[in-house]
């Protein structure tokens, strides 16, 4: 893919003035972009084909500009974590976190993001964890900027409530930090499922 048809194509999915900058990442680092169907359980991957010794990333196209942004500079990190420091890596270790904080810090400004998201982003890259989902308050600023909301999150059904969830029922009990304590209906069983875990009410 040419360097145009990468900007072209990064320009449909992330903050205009972001996108220079990410077309650049990607002409440094020769990675393979893919933009990915919706995912329920991960918003991008990355991957090393060791064969052909080619870096693969993709990203979700349902995610808005800004969750988008985040996504793909996550997985970039990986891609320049591998090639600077080998393929046996920790994936989400110190050597990730720094690169990973180095590639976003020239976009926390607000020309990359809005003020309420940046100053969550900003505490969230202070030690960023495995997967932006994990953070509680990125989720909730980041899902004000989607165009249609058709799902509830977990923390948002009251407890006592039943929702479908990975296509079985639960009934939510209890918060605990950021994973709510649910029962699932058939089994009687209990279980954590994380706070933002996109769910359908019953």
């Amino acid at each position: 893919m040419s360097i145009e048809k990468t900007h072209t194509l990064l320009s449909h999915h992330l903050p205009e003035l972001a996108v220079p900058y990410c077309t650049e990442l990607w002409h440094q680092y020769r990675f393979i972009i893919r933009i990915s169907k919706k995912r329920v359980t991960k918003l991008g991957d990355y991957k090393f084909d060791h064969d052909n010794n080619v870096h693969h990333i993709s990203v979700n196209r349902n995610l808005n500009p800004y969750n988008f942004l985040i996504t793909y500079i996550h997985e970039v990190a990986h891609c320049v974590n591998v090639i600077r420091n080998g393929r046996g890596v920790s994936p989400h270790g110190k050597g990730w976190k720094s690169i990973f904080r180095e590639l976003m810090l020239p976009l926390l400004n607000p020309d990359a993001f809005p003020d309420d998201v940046l100053r969550v982003l900003a505490k969230h890259m202070k030690n960023p964890k495995a997967s932006s989902q994990s953070d509680q308050q990125l989720v909730m600023v980041l899902r004000k900027y989607d165009e249609q909301i058709n799902h509830k999150l977990l923390i948002e059904l009251p407890s006592g409530k039943s929702f479908k969830f990975n296509k079985r029922v639960f009934e939510k009990i209890k918060l605990r930090r950021s994973r709510v304590l649910c029962k699932e209906v058939r089994t009687g069983r209990n279980y954590l499922i994380s706070a933002v875990a996109p769910i359908e009410e019953l």
